[in-house]
């Protein structure tokens, strides 16, 4: 229906990656979104040994025959993430996307990975970034604005600046994040130049998605002024869904608290207390401004066919 350079580079059927979202994006959520012709994409810094990384490298590719992607962080960390551990599984295991997030990817590493066939890409919030990105080689860059939930960078830029000036500057593929929560926007995106969207808040309101259906009824009835950026403070910011636990940690910031206590609030231990047991208050989901046009929870299939469909009918309106 849709077919770009980014169809090709990563071998999908539509033009839409399922962002990698830290305590969330395990294997059969990956492989949900992979089934349902976009690029699922796995968080490895969930996974706290090499062998549990490669178990669940294993299960995706036993779920599903399509392609899938894994992320390396390369955020600063608490506890330092040694990625080389994370690249050796993926080699070995034959994983086809890698996308890094944070810093600029190394050069060795991306040519570590596409010497052996892997495409890579990079997600990164301004087009400074996203061209020195492209300097270091990587195939595609996501370019994310601030509206979007998660990790938005520190100059406050949106997605709909970012977008044609990245397609504008860049030689590779570009796709766009942020905000993009059905097929108005990601016909929007494709307007602007770009050739593919990555989605993460749409799909954290589906059936697969592996979350207490408490936090999934409470992200469908918030509006697009439920979010608020946090960790400005520790140059770190995110949007986070604007529950008790981010407008404590907002308040903390206010009064200049020390990083332990803000660290307690956000620390995933409660984040994953949340998403197990439904206890919507007590831990920090991210969570974009599109969240307000999110309205019922989904299969992963329906969500990512009807952003297709709706795209299809409103470019048809146009003419």
């Amino acid at each position: 229906m849709f077919k770009t350079r980014v169809n090709a580079l990563l071998g999908i059927e539509h033009p839409i990656v399922g962002g990698c979202m830290m305590h969330i994006s395990g294997p059969e959520f990956v492989a949900a979104i992979s089934d349902a012709g976009a690029l699922g994409m796995m968080a490895s810094a969930m996974f706290t040994t090499q062998d549990a990384f490669r178990r669940a490298v294993r299960r995706v590719k036993a779920l599903t025959d399509k392609p899938f992607g894994v992320n390396l962080s390369l955020f600063p960390a608490l506890q330092p993430i040694d990625n080389q551990l994370y690249v050796e599984v993926i080699l070995e295991e034959g994983v086809p996307v890698v996308e890094t997030s944070g810093h600029r990817p190394p050069e060795a590493l991306l040519a570590q990975l596409q010497a052996a066939g892997v495409k890579t890409m990079h997600k990164c919030v301004s087009v400074r970034h996203a061209l020195s990105a492209q300097r270091a080689g990587v195939d595609a860059v996501t370019i994310f604005g601030s509206e979007g939930g998660g990790h938005i960078g520190e100059l406050g830029l949106a997605t709909m600046v970012l977008v044609p000036r990245a397609a504008d500057a860049l030689d590779v593929p570009v796709l766009a994040a942020g905000g993009i929560v059905d097929g108005r926007g990601l016909l929007a995106a494709l307007a602007l130049g770009a050739e593919g969207v990555t989605i993460g808040t749409r799909l954290l309101v589906t059936d697969e998605c592996p979350i207490h259906d408490n936090l999934k009824n409470a992200l469908v009835a918030a509006t697009e002024l439920d979010t608020l950026p946090i960790l400005g403070s520790l140059h770190n910011t995110l949007r986070a869904w604007k529950n008790a636990a981010a407008l404590q940690v907002a308040e903390l910031e206010a009064q200049q608290a020390g990083l332990e206590q803000i660290l307690a609030i956000v620390a995933g231990t409660e984040a994953r207390r949340m998403y197990q047991d439904g206890d919507v208050d007590c831990g920090v989901i991210a969570c974009s401004q599109g969240i307000g046009g999110v309205r019922k929870i989904e299969p992963v299939t329906e969500v990512i066919h009807s952003m297709l469909q709706q795209a299809a009918t409103t470019r048809e309106q146009l003419g």
